[in-house]
């Protein structure tokens, strides 16, 4: 079990904060940000983290959502922990294992390529 997170962003207008994952699982598909859990390292703390690697934006940590499991591929399982997050600095701008980042209207969010259950699972959550 590899322990992970991923950040709920949203701005004003109420877009989603996304990033189009320039990695396995999932490449070139958009998703939430986030990643792997350092070992002794706080949730939190690798929330903010990884939203700053992958989006150049610093936030804080809010509420947890929820969580879920995926396959990472080699027999290994990811347990993705989705918190709600705030952003309070930085310039959006991808980077780290992102190949691009875009804050996605609900128009976006029909017509872009997700990763397998995102919307769904945000949506029972009451994410968006």
């Amino acid at each position: 079990m590899i322990d992970c997170v991923g950040a709920v962003v949203k701005d004003g207008a109420g877009r989603l904060l996304l990033i189009k994952r320039g990695h396995e699982p999932g490449k070139g598909l958009w998703s939430i940000p986030g990643g792997r859990v350092e070992p002794g390292e706080p949730d939190e703390a690798a929330l903010v983290r990884e939203v700053r690697e992958e989006t150049g934006l610093v936030v804080t940590a809010g509420r947890l959502f929820g969580g879920v499991r995926r396959p990472a591929g080699d027999g290994a399982v990811l347990d993705i922990r989705d918190y709600a997050a705030e952003v309070t600095g930085g310039t959006l701008a991808p980077g780290d294992d992102a190949d691009d980042a875009m804050w996605a209207s609900a128009a976006d969010l029909a017509r872009l390529p997700v990763t397998e259950g995102l919307l769904e699972i945000l949506r029972s959550w009451g994410a968006l």
